[in-house]
């Protein structure tokens, strides 16, 4: 039987970096729980009152946060607030497959139309790859906006 799992991020600010991944794959805030929102509701305001209701101190309502696929496929990402800066290369990282089905010329324009969408939500550009067949089909190093590593593909 396989396991579904969470792809746990440590972060400075888990907030804003949930919400820089949410964008990046369409992903979304879930609901707190036993919270009903509305069409067009802000999740993380949402959140905000949960928090304050149950009577989470206001320094540490910003210590966690996730979101999920909203189709339901893919895993489900959370952030933890971590004093600890990050001081060395993810050992594992996600590729944002951003060329599904695409090869040549015409994947590596796909991928750099993403790249330029990730740049202007914060993300940097580390280096790009390019396709070199049979075994290489190109992608671009990125970076998030807290420093970790992840791959346009």
């Amino acid at each position: 039987m396989s396991r579904h799992i969470q792809v746990t991020f440590d972060a400075h600010d888990p907030g804003a970096l949930s919400s820089f991944w949410r964008d990046a794959l369409g992903y979304v805030h879930p609901a707190p729980p036993g919270v009903e929102l509305p069409e067009g509701a802000d999740p993380l305001a949402a959140w905000d009152e949960f928090l304050e209701r149950v009577g989470v101190p206001e320094e540490e309502r910003d210590a966690r946060s996730a979101i999920e696929d909203p189709d339901g496929q893919g895993p489900r990402l959370f952030f933890q607030r971590v004093p600890e800066g990050k001081v060395a290369k993810n050992r594992v990282h996600l590729d944002v497959r951003a060329a599904p089905g695409l090869e040549g010329d015409e994947r590596m324009a796909a991928l750099e139309v993403e790249c330029e969408r990730l740049v202007a939500l914060g993300a940097t550009r580390v280096h790009r790859t390019d396709p070199e067949p049979p075994m290489e089909h190109g992608f671009i190093v990125m970076t998030d906006p807290e420093g970790n590593e992840f791959c346009l593909d």
